[in-house]
């Protein structure tokens, strides 16, 4: 977490959640979690989402409409940024690559587009879950 970023209570509540969480959270498990905290409205949750992106700080999975902390909020600042998001054990890697940030802006800027948001996900099957796959596929050795 940006120790430089004042967070309310609210906020500091929801960033916590999602910092302990094993993946991703939508809005209303983040609600759940919090209640005993006094969270009662999914307002509450929203608001401070909202405000956490706004820092950097917090992802908005789009495909799978679910929350991240982010795992590099001084890196925004001039990177793309991607998730790889598995299917099955629902893991959620962060990455940024310069190469295809260039390429998108090579092609933002030949086509004289003017982008409001870019939202990269990749979902698929992580390593483990891909391996853990296959072995489940291969004939038995021991014939």
């Amino acid at each position: 977490m940006n120790a430089q970023v004042d967070l309310t209570r609210n906020q500091a509540l929801v960033l916590q959640a999602l910092d302990g969480a094993e993946g991703p959270l939508s809005a209303y498990t983040i609600l759940d979690k919090l209640r005993d905290d006094g969270f009662r409205a999914p307002l509450q949750v929203y608001r401070a989402l909202d405000k956490l992106q706004e820092l950097g700080l917090v992802h908005r999975l789009e495909s799978i409409n679910a929350f991240v902390a982010c795992c590099q909020p001084h890196r925004h600042d001039h990177e793309m940024i991607a998730f790889a998001i598995c299917g099955k054990c629902g893991n959620v890697d962060e990455f940024s690559d310069s190469m295809l940030e260039e390429r998108l802006g090579t092609w933002v800027r030949a086509h004289r587009f003017k982008p409001a948001k870019t939202t990269i996900e990749i979902r698929g099957a992580c390593a483990d879950c891909a391996d853990a796959e296959r072995e489940l596929e291969s004939p038995a050795r021991s014939n």
